[in-house]
């Protein structure tokens, strides 16, 4: 066993305007933009599969368009999560599993499922959810993380569900949702959502700093002191565990320049 886990940082998605002639090279062709971002930053959220189904020969052309150790997370359908019923999201997690995401063999990272901010915790019908997400598909591991977005989550009953699954909850930095900071999983996830324009690296360097030496906390074994709990006396297993950060959202401009500073810190 290694004395840490793998720390990889990213953006969501790859196709962007304001990218084109600061990220990418000025007349990057938009079909070489994959293969230049990926060479560039080391795992990329995908936000198109929560809107609509890909075909096996997508899944197939995006992973030979990058090197090896790039991972993609994938945000999993809106028809998953966004129900009344969780238990009765069966056929709906089937259909986005077997759509052809295994065609991205070892590119292939977590699987995000994000739920409304208005979706509030119900302990026995998330837990049906939680059971419905399989350990692998197709011969291949898959790795869950779920991003609950109204307070009533932030209860230890979540935390000892979510250790109980081996599935991971999103590290929030947002201004209004909750953050999940301790580690449930073989694996943490950050989304990193505070940035703006007008910041050249979309977080201060001084945050980004910050969050270097959280995420190598994280992949060390151990717990960010300065992040806060929700289950206080649950105790956290220490392990080295693989970390995904990515800049989403808030300075959106700047994000890729933010992924790799702080890559860099973390290297």
């Amino acid at each position: 066993m290694t004395q840490a886990g793998t720390i990889r940082t990213g953006i969501g998605g790859w196709t962007f305007d304001p990218w084109e002639g600061t990220f990418y090279p000025e007349k990057l062709p938009k079909k070489r933009q994959l293969e230049y971002a990926s060479r560039e930053l080391t795992a990329i959220e995908v936000n198109g599969t929560y809107y609509s189904s890909q075909k096996p020969e997508t899944f197939a052309k995006w992973a030979s368009e990058v090197p090896e150790g790039f991972v993609f997370s994938l945000k999993a359908s809106r028809f998953c999560t966004n129900r009344k019923v969780l238990a009765e999201a069966g056929p709906s997690v089937e259909k986005f599993l077997t759509q052809g995401i295994t065609e991205l063999g070892a590119h292939l990272g977590p699987i995000l499922w994000q739920f409304m901010g208005t979706k509030k915790f119900e302990p026995n019908d998330f837990e049906a959810f939680l059971a419905l997400l399989p350990k692998s598909q197709d011969g291949i591991a898959l790795r869950h993380v779920v991003e609950p977005r109204h307070a009533s989550f932030q209860v230890p009953e979540l935390i000892a569900l979510l250790k109980k699954y081996n599935v991971a909850a999103v590290c929030a930095d947002h201004h209004d949702y909750p953050m999940f900071a301790e580690p449930t999983a073989d694996f943490v996830y950050a989304r990193l959502q505070k940035g703006e324009d007008e910041i050249p690296t979309c977080y201060p360097e001084r945050e980004i700093d910050a969050w270097a030496g959280r995420l190598k906390r994280y992949a060390g074994g151990a717990m960010p002191d300065d992040l806060p709990r929700i289950a206080d006396e649950a105790v956290v297993e220490k392990k080295p565990r693989d970390v995904f950060a990515f800049f989403i959202t808030g300075g959106k401009v700047n994000a890729p320049n933010g992924a790799r500073v702080l890559q860099t810190a973390v290297s």
